[in-house]
């Protein structure tokens, strides 16, 4: 029975008393799998005489494509009925990562919904239409991340958190950008050097999703101050002031309060949130929430009674669909495992069980801290990929304008500063489809 850090065992009562219709999302073979085990035995050996070459058959494949986390796509094929966990593994080992537990695959369903892979689950039946296109992201954000092994563990998670930060995901005050931006121009271009850098050399740069020339004048004066830093230590840097944001890893899905009030639960390593109008008005610890559950499009907590309380209290939020709650409960399941349990709940067995069988079945932050402290290979050598830059010269307000004649000059004299630095850090790929894209526009 596996038992919760400082928490009695009440892990159990949290996943019970769930709507028993979402049995189909567990795994069991169909009766197609099981085609000719009951032929009577003078039917099998005329089958196998008649076309020995079937049982060499090889198993169909399906094409896969997953877009990374700087923005490039990693293309593979797997068996029709590869679960969730081979692919996240073949993205792994095409990374070089070992601390894997903190990460998983996305992917957008028929209403535009973005949804976590199941790894323990066959994809066709998560995935029934369309292709299978995946984004490989962060799931669970470690809270301290100084404690990961690995740089290149650490780098992955950047990157996750810069694109948070662009999307709005992760919002920052204008002096977090700059600090943060500058810690990512040090990982990228390392120290300042005037004759190489210019007045202007982070102007291709994205740190908001609102830049502005304060934000980039800022970010250019920090950097100047960061001589001999490595781009593993800017990195540390860079985690250890995104981790003190109030949004870092919070997970949000809309939903409505009994007041039928617009609101958005979120959920992180730390139990479950609640924003009205992008301000936290509650937050129930996991060590609080007694159980979890949801009917149709209604998502319950049940809270354990303060110290002046005497009775257990039930909240419940209303959600867009059955879907959404059924998605929102998952999410919690998941995040209560994998940060509160040294190992995760084994699903219940048999035929007569009420509720769901589903359960986390990966690995939790325990049991991965563990195998990390394991880890005995030589630091692994990467490529810092080139972060997300402006491709045309930006206006006065920040957005994009077009190549005319007046700023050609200066468009092309920026993109040269743009080649020198992606020659020094040895980018060779960045560089030659920034070289393409020159002549593609000198040629208009």
């Amino acid at each position: 029975m596996p038992t919760e850090k400082g928490l009695p065992i009440e892990i159990k009562s949290s996943m019970e008393g769930d709507v028993g219709r979402i049995n189909q999302d567990h795994d069991s073979r169909t009766s197609e799998d099981h085609h000719g085990d009951i032929d009577s035995p003078e039917k099998t050996p005329s089958k196998a005489s008649k076309s020995p070459q079937k049982s060499s058959k090889r198993p169909k494949t399906i094409p896969v494509k997953i877009t990374l986390l700087d923005g490039s796509e990693y293309e593979t094929a797997v068996e029709k009925f590869a679960r969730g966990q081979s692919v996240l593994d073949m993205v792994c080992d095409h990374l070089n990562l070992l601390e894997r537990d903190y990460f998983g695959l996305t992917f957008y369903d028929t209403d535009n919904t973005k949804n976590w892979l199941d790894p323990s689950k066959e994809i066709k039946k998560q995935i029934r239409i369309g292709s299978w296109h995946f984004g490989f992201a962060v799931k669970f954000y470690p809270p301290d991340p100084s404690q990961l092994i690995e740089d290149i563990t650490r780098y992955y998670l950047c990157l996750q958190l810069r694109d948070d930060m662009l999307s709005g995901r992760l919002p920052c005050s204008f002096v977090t950008h700059a600090l943060l931006g500058s810690y990512t121009v040090q990982a990228e271009l390392g120290d300042y050097e005037p004759e190489e850098h210019g007045p202007d050399y982070v102007s291709d740069f994205r740190f908001a999703p609102n830049q502005t020339r304060e934000l980039e004048e800022r970010v250019m004066e920090l950097h100047r101050n960061y001589r001999g830093m490595s781009p593993a230590e800017a990195e540390v840097n860079f985690l250890e002031n995104a981790k003190k944001l109030s949004m870092y890893g919070v997970d949000l899905h809309h939903a409505k309060d009994s007041e039928g009030i617009d609101i958005m639960l979120g959920v992180s390593a730390n139990g479950l949130l609640i924003y009205r109008d992008r301000l936290r008005i509650n937050r129930f610890a996991w060590p609080k929430i007694l159980k979890i559950s949801y009917k149709r499009s209604n998502f319950y907590i049940k809270i354990r009674p303060g110290e002046y309380e005497q009775f257990e209290s039930t909240i419940g939020f209303k959600l867009p669909n059955h879907r959404a709650s059924k998605r929102l409960w998952k999410v919690c399941i998941e995040h209560h495992t994998f940060f509160r349990l040294v190992s995760p709940e084994p699903p219940p067995k048999g035929f007569l069980v009420i509720g769901s069988k589903f359960r986390y079945s990966g690995r939790t932050q325990a049991q991965s801290r563990q195998a990390s402290s394991l880890i005995d290979r030589p630091a692994p050598q990467f490529d810092r990929s080139v972060s997300k830059r402006y491709l045309l010269p930006r206006s006065v307000d920040g957005g994009r304008s077009g190549l005319t004649y007046n700023n050609y000059y200066h468009y092309f004299d920026g993109s040269y500063n743009l080649l020198k630095q992606l020659l020094k850090i040895k980018h060779w790929k960045a560089l030659i489809h920034t070289v393409i894209l020159l002549l593609a526009l000198g040629n208009r």
